[in-house]
């Protein structure tokens, strides 16, 4: 692809985070940008006022004939986009380059020194934090980003191009796609068996995504993982790990131990264990950009975090509500933890957005597990992306395997009087759907009364 050619991108699914940051790229570089979703949503309220037009209707009719000259437009789409859409199959049928969003970010980042996180959880967090890192400590590059930084406000970054920043996705194997020359990789959990069929090729794809790492770079792997690479870890002999770790006032306190040196009470303060192992892999990638360490530590100190990643949205003595991205067992399971540990022995009312019915199917066991260690909850019906319903998997047939007595599901209308009702101390949503949507609404409603 020759980016001096093309002087037309159109986006099909242009809401999406990873969408709609590269639009944000292509218009920061002085492409017309333009696309089709088929919601609206802040992102795409935010992208139109950047004077890019956007539709939600399938319909040709509605592209712009600017955007229909196949000489110099290039068309960007997303997996999640079905084959038989109308506006695809006008853009396949009439000759047009069409690439998936994974090949352009490949593409863009292609010639610079490319920093690269993958992992089947962690990947926006730790990809946020690594950009925070670097522009707190001078150094130029551009961020892809898989969430809304909140110390940047936005998904996309522009600080130069000697490095790029980007998060490496295992969906549709998209971070096969990149050229990293520094890449980690915090998780390998199974996700995503309705692409991967089962775990093992799923690890292969792990695999393969860690043998792309350019020559005389590097790879991190979380300790325990079945990767060679740099390690890194909690109170254990990796590479890179935190010990002598306490908790004060909800921010971590530890010393960082790296393969040179010790650094002595770096803080953190974004709750979760997991969050902050994704600091520490950050602040290791973000060292072979040649920051000294003790910079890197101070500025560790300072990041803010990432919309809906453990975000308090309310938190006072007698009330605390946090959101969160978590859609995979795993995940919830991180959030329980966090929540016990900067929040022991509160009265905890979690809410749950199920994410995709092949999701529900594949790991409603390890689901109910998971939610059950909740004091109550409340399920949402399952929010179905890209997919068609699975005849038999509902919210209600997981509501069935959950071992707690305090579970119902719930209509997202009749949310806001039922927590009034449950009056929790600790209030948490969950998941990866338009239950985000509801945020605001709650958060507006309750801030009031604490």
């Amino acid at each position: 692809m020759d980016l001096k050619r093309i002087h037309n991108v159109y986006f099909i699914g242009i809401g999406g985070i990873g969408m709609s940051a590269l639009a944000r790229y292509f218009k920061f570089v002085e492409k017309n940008v333009a696309g089709y979703d088929k919601t609206r949503t802040p992102l795409t309220k935010e992208l139109s006022g950047l004077s890019i037009d956007i539709h939600y209707e399938d319909d040709t009719a509605l592209i712009s004939s600017s955007y229909k000259n196949r000489e110099n437009t290039l068309v960007v789409y997303t997996p999640a986009v079905p084959v038989e859409h109308t506006e695809y199959q006008y853009f396949l049928e009439n000759g047009f380059t069409i690439k998936k969003r994974s090949e352009v970010l490949g593409w863009i980042t292609k010639d610079s020194f490319c920093l690269a996180v993958a992992g089947t959880h962690g990947k926006t967090t730790t990809t946020s934090i690594l950009a925070h890192l670097l522009k707190q400590t001078g150094v130029g590059f551009t961020g892809f980003l898989g969430g809304i930084s909140e110390d940047f406000n936005s998904n996309f970054v522009f600080e130069g191009t000697d490095y790029s920043v980007v998060e490496a996705d295992e969906f549709d194997r998209s971070f096969l796609r990149l050229f990293p020359d520094v890449a980690c990789i915090t998780s390998m959990d199974a996700d995503h068996l309705d692409i991967y069929g089962n775990s093992k090729e799923l690890e292969k794809s792990f695999i393969e995504f860690a043998d792309k790492v350019s020559p005389g770079g590097a790879l991190f792997v979380r300790k325990g993982l079945p990767l060679e690479g740099i390690t890194y870890g909690i109170e254990d002999d990796a590479d890179y790990c935190v010990t002598n770790l306490k908790i004060e006032n909800g921010s971590y306190i530890f010393d960082l131990v790296t393969p040179d040196a010790t650094l002595v009470d770096v803080k953190f303060n974004k709750p979760g264990r997991h969050n902050l192992l994704n600091g520490l892999v950050a602040f290791a990638m973000a060292l072979h950009t040649g920051v000294p360490a003790e910079k890197l530590a101070n500025a560790l100190a300072t990041f803010k975090g990432v919309q809906r990643r453990f975000s308090y949205k309310i938190k006072t003595e007698d009330f605390v509500f946090i959101d969160d991205y978590a859609h995979h067992p795993t995940e919830i399971n991180a959030v329980y933890d966090a929540v016990s540990e900067m929040h022991p022995n509160k009265k905890t009312l979690a809410i749950f957005q199920p994410h995709l019915f092949s999701r529900t199917r594949d790991f409603a066991d390890e689901f109910a597990k998971s939610l059950s260690k909740f004091d109550s909850i409340l399920l949402l019906d399952i929010y179905p992306a890209r997919e068609k319903p699975i005849k038999g998997i509902t919210s209600e047939w997981l509501l069935e395997k959950i071992d707690n007595t305090n579970v119902r599901t719930i209509h997202k209308s009749k949310l806001i009087n039922e927590i009034k009702k449950q009056n929790p101390q600790v209030l948490v949503t969950m998941g990866a759907g338009d239950i985000g949507l509801e945020v605001s609404k709650i958060t507006k409603e309750l801030q009031d009364a604490y």
